[in-house]
């Protein structure tokens, strides 16, 4: 531990201890149709995965309960999950039991991924690494487990949503006013958790992705469907009606 990047090992701690709260909402993933975010959009109707995965070698960054990994396996990947979090990867191969689905789990950190160069055709992180790994360490990480042509796809909370939500969950949910620096982000730390997050706005979010060898494809801001519900508190479907609270970024390693 001791050894580890402090933000690194703060985060290892505090998904180690709320691991248990995740354990039956990966379940239902698990045993779910693959759908996005807090909104549960489904893939049908944004069509976040490349069509043909049928082969591919395919690393989730931050796989936590490993339910993409295993909507990717359904769809003939051959993933390979990594997590900071070993009690989160103690409840993925718990759920490789119940459904019978087997890929590799690995206990590690996404900004230094055990795997040689040119490893993979598609990295992943719906949040995991997205929000909790410093970017301008796991993006050129990923960039070179990538092979030439591989895609990086990745879903966080979205740059309008970071900048109007407040900093605790008594101040309310996000609002439709800006209270917070556009300029400067980076690294984020709320006074309820002991965490670290990190966020970039769309700029930097283009030129580390630009500078780390990528062509940006799509940026995909989501909205929430109608009658949508969430478990989360800092955001209200209202809200997500009008604006994006996540958003996803799809790039390509140029050949």
């Amino acid at each position: 531990m001791s050894d580890l990047p402090e933000h690194v090992a703060k985060n290892r701690a505090y998904w180690d201890a709320m691991a248990d709260q995740w354990v039956e909402p990966g379940r239902r993933n698990w045993a779910s149709e693959p759908h996005w975010g807090i909104w549960h959009i489904p893939e049908s109707d944004v069509h976040l995965l490349p069509a043909d995965l049928d082969g591919k070698d395919v690393i989730e960054l931050g796989c936590g309960t490993a339910y993409v990994s295993a909507w990717l396996a359904r769809r003939g990947a051959r993933p390979v999950g990594i997590d900071n979090s070993a009690e989160q990867l103690k409840t993925a191969r718990t759920l490789q039991d119940e459904f019978g689905l087997y890929f590799p789990l690995l206990h590690g950190n996404a900004e230094h991924v055990p795997f040689p160069a040119e490893s993979f055709d598609l990295a992943i992180s719906e949040y995991g690494a997205a929000i909790w790994a410093d970017p301008y360490k796991w993006i050129p990480e990923a960039a070179r487990v990538l092979r030439p042509g591989g895609q990086l796809i990745f879903l966080g909370n979205s740059l309008l949503f970071m900048l109007t939500v407040p900093d605790t969950d008594a101040e309310g949910p996000a609002g439709d006013r800006l209270i917070r620096d556009y300029f400067g982000m980076h690294r984020f730390e709320w006074p309820e958790e002991d965490s670290v997050e990190f966020h970039l706005n769309h700029g930097d979010w283009m030129r580390l992705l630009r500078s780390s060898g990528f062509e940006v494809e799509d940026l995909v801001e989501l909205q929430a469907p109608e009658g949508a519900t969430t478990r989360f508190p800092y955001v209200t479907a209202e809200w997500a009606r009008h604006w994006p609270s996540e958003e996803v970024w799809k790039a390509r390693k140029k050949g």
